[in-house]
């Protein structure tokens, strides 16, 4: 039996200026954007080539507050590019880091929600 995670909702306090952000800066694709009714809005928003979206909205995360998440993980195939495309997008991204584990830069939402952008070291 597979165990897929496929959405994960990330807290934020404004659903516009966090829908902005992730879609015009960082690039993910919007997928949903629905209205439920005056308590609940529900948006889906996925990163270029992952099988697994975020989830924002109103009414979806009551019990985490806006900017809690942190250590959200991104994979590319170069740490450099990213920065580069994160950085052209007027993203705040932080300089690559080298680790024994990958390369990495940094980022967060307008939130404070905390993202990880790794490039794996080679396999051996």
């Amino acid at each position: 039996m597979d165990f897929r995670l496929e959405l994960v909702t990330v807290p934020v306090s404004d659903v516009d200026r966090a829908k902005a952000f992730y879609v015009e800066k960082v690039g993910f694709n919007a997928d949903h954007d629905h209205q439920v009714n005056e308590q609940i809005r529900f948006v889906q928003l996925t990163p270029p080539g992952s099988p697994c979206s975020i989830a924002i909205g109103k009414g979806l995360e009551d019990a985490m507050a806006p900017g809690s998440v942190q250590g959200l993980q991104l994979v590319v195939a170069d740490a450099d590019a990213a920065r580069a495309e994160l950085a052209g997008r007027g993203v705040e991204v932080s300089e690559v880091q080298e680790f024994p584990w990958g390369r990495f830069v940094f980022f967060k939402d307008p939130d404070g929600n905390g993202w990880n952008v790794q490039e794996l070291p080679p396999r051996d």
